[in-house]
């Protein structure tokens, strides 16, 4: 018997070792997915702002100096706190400014970009970048030279959650579409790993527009 129960101690601390090392296997599999994630959005991103930056410089606006300024920013954010697993809200909504004022310069007078954060936002936490798909989109699809038009993108954070809202029309441009899909997936892969059963994500194209509800919970 004691024999046995020797046996059998040996047996169950085999498992837990190995149990012990397949979990450290799968969050270790998992930080590298998530680190491999960011890297594939994190230059797309930076690439669609130097090419503002460059259609500046190209035309001497005077804007060209504020706008690198801006990216400068978004760089140090993207370098030093997107590497971080959560960083807070408001840097996340800093760096969300600073690209939408970079997008804007390159607007006219037909679109309008409305952009509201609403809520507590104070140490509360988000995955870095985790909307700048979205907000991409809203460049990439919702600007017309020859049309009026709205984008809308809402921040609105409480206790228990920070949801996001999107919205604009569509003004499809065909040879975005494959990098628009590639992004979308990403997303939805950081999502899981970011926020696995703690998050919604809901994407229509009803009625020519196009629009995003995420929800992530706490």
């Amino acid at each position: 018997m004691v024999v046995s129960m020797g046996i059998a101690l040996q047996i169950i601390t085999q498992w837990r070792r190995a149990e012990k090392e397949k979990l450290e296997a799968v969050a270790e599999k998992k930080t590298a997915e998530l680190s491999f994630l960011k890297a594939q959005i994190n230059p797309h991103f930076l690439f669609n702002t130097l090419n503002n930056i460059y259609s500046l410089a190209i035309t001497q606006s005077p804007n060209t100096a504020p706008s690198i300024m801006e990216l400068s920013n978004i760089m140090r954010y993207v370098t030093d706190d997107a590497t971080k697993d959560f960083v807070t809200v408001d840097r996340e909504v800093d760096c969300i400014r600073d690209y939408i004022s970079l997008q804007s310069l390159r607007l006219g007078e037909s679109t309008q970009v409305i952009f509201e954060v609403t809520g507590q936002t104070e140490n509360k936490k988000i995955a870095p970048l985790i909307l700048m798909t979205f907000i991409e989109n809203n460049f990439k699809y919702g600007v017309s030279n020859h049309e009026k038009t709205n984008i809308t993108i809402k921040l609105i954070s409480d206790d228990q959650k920070i949801g996001f809202f999107c919205q604009n029309k569509i003004f499809v441009h065909h040879n975005q579409m494959e990098t628009t899909g590639i992004g979308l997936s990403n997303t939805r892969n950081r999502l899981e790993l970011a926020y696995p059963n703690k998050h919604s994500l809901d994407i229509s194209n009803n009625n020519g527009l196009y629009t995003v509800h995420l929800t992530l919970q706490e």
